[in-house]
């Protein structure tokens, strides 16, 4: 059964291709380091979610989500709107960079990522130096988690940790908008 435990401790534990759930700014979230494929598909697993679909990195700045985004992509015109959103609650669909792995990616030649302003998040992501897979804690279909102790109850025997600290007090979960139109894909 998982327990609560410091960022240091669940940064570790990334690093150990384990994974973890954590406090965002709505709800809690399952996390792994994005390159670890076998991480990324228990995640998906004890998510019960497809390859396909893709998944949110999340990051404590826009340097650490620079080798899974195709930066010369984004249009001009987007730059401002997106970079002025972050720190912050809206993850953008960028264009993917060729060394974004497809297990992150999906099916789509894009990425959606955050640079988080919840300090839990920006700290473990400091303390890794890397983004870090983002997904809501519930299996598919399942409402998202706003309590640690639904947390553990429902995903601890499945996770290795949940990383200790509050939600953000965001309403809902991330705004997801694309870079290339500016719509809003979930509000």
């Amino acid at each position: 059964m998982a327990e609560i435990v410091s960022t240091q401790t669940a940064a570790e534990l990334v690093q150990a291709g384990k994974v973890i759930a954590y406090p965002t700014e709505a709800v809690f979230g399952l996390g792994c380091d994005p390159q670890n494929e076998a991480a990324v598909l228990r995640l998906l697993a004890i998510k019960q979610r497809p390859v396909e679909k893709g998944l949110i990195l999340i990051a404590a700045d826009y340097a650490q989500l620079l080798p899974y985004v195709d930066d010369s992509a984004i249009p001009l015109e987007r730059r401002a709107e997106i970079f002025s959103s972050w720190p912050g609650h809206i993850s953008w669909v960028l264009p993917a960079s060729s060394a974004a792995p497809r297990w992150i990616t999906g099916q789509h030649q894009s990425i959606a990522v955050r640079v988080s302003s919840h300090p839990v998040v920006r700290a473990l992501c400091q303390t890794l130096a890397m983004p870090l897979v983002s997904t809501s804690a519930n299996r598919a279909g399942e409402p998202a988690l706003t309590d640690s102790a639904e947390v553990l109850r429902q995903l601890g025997g499945d996770i290795a940790a949940l990383v200790a600290g509050e939600l953000g007090g965001a309403a809902q979960p991330s705004q997801i908008r694309d870079a290339i139109s500016g719509q809003i894909l979930r509000s």
